[in-house]
């Protein structure tokens, strides 16, 4: 851990600097601190966490997360990627790591630093290539039925791929609408602030592929058979289109198509 401030000594990527590690994320260690540190976040709104052990977790996405001993397993504050990390000490010595986001391209930028105390353990591990998360039967055909009948998300949306390649994994569908423009659509059974994070990260990344981008910004979708207050909230403030999709209706639908009478 750094004692004196290193603004332009190189950090691995997997912190979070942009532009993004050409190495594929499997590469690249996690990195998890044991520390007490004071916790303060400042952009669309302020948080402050005071002095306590904490868990700091940085991944190979970029993400960098703060755990605590309770609050299930969501983080207590949190960078989504494309971050930057600094690490570098104050006046009076004390470690401190100064977390940078843009959440929007016109947006504030967002700021987490981390005032560490005392590191009482740390380590870093190659996780390797994760196989990814095996959809259940009801999220799986939620998908493909969505895909052959994106137009119920939205009029004129007509499907370009399924399960379209990013860095950081596939996008359920990539769509285009009647303008032209690409759309993303994230799946889930029950929408939660997870998946509208995980559709952000996507965004984040088709946003800077020109070939996407030659008549407009990549949009977001976010369907799911229900949607949770503080996830629609969330996606609405972030410009991302929120979807409640009826599987009965759009069973009933496909079904239909393949009778013959």
């Amino acid at each position: 851990m750094p004692r004196h401030s290193t603004p332009d000594a190189p950090l691995p990527q997997a912190v979070g600097s942009t532009p993004l590690d050409p190495r594929p994320l499997h590469s690249v260690p996690v990195r998890l601190v044991v520390a007490r540190c004071q916790v303060d976040y400042a952009g669309r709104l302020t948080a402050h966490l005071p002095m306590a052990t904490r868990v700091l977790m940085i991944k190979a996405d970029g993400s960098v997360l703060v755990h605590s001993d309770g609050g299930s397993y969501k983080p207590l504050n949190w960078m989504s990627p494309p971050c930057t990390l600094r690490e570098g000490t104050t006046d009076d010595g004390q470690v401190e790591w100064t977390v940078t986001a843009r959440s929007t391209a016109k947006g504030p930028e967002d700021t987490l630093r981390i005032l560490i105390e005392e590191i009482l353990h740390e380590t870093t591990h190659h996780l390797g290539v994760d196989p990814g998360l095996q959809k259940d039967g009801v999220e799986k055909h939620l998908q493909e039925l969505l895909a052959e009948h994106p137009a119920t998300l939205a009029e004129g949306l007509s499907l370009v791929r399924r399960e379209f390649p990013t860095a950081i994994g596939p996008v359920d569908l990539m769509c285009r609408d009647a303008g032209g423009l690409s759309v993303a659509v994230e799946i889930k059974r029950r929408g939660e602030i997870d998946g509208v994070e995980q559709l952000t990260r996507y965004l984040e990344l088709l946003n800077r592929d020109p070939a996407l981008t030659r008549r407009g910004a990549v949009r977001g979708i976010f369907a799911a058979q229900e949607i949770k207050p503080q996830a629609r909230v969330l996606a609405t403030d972030r410009g991302i289109a929120c979807a409640v999709v009826d599987y009965d209706a759009l069973r009933g639908i496909d079904d239909s198509e393949h009778r013959l009478f």
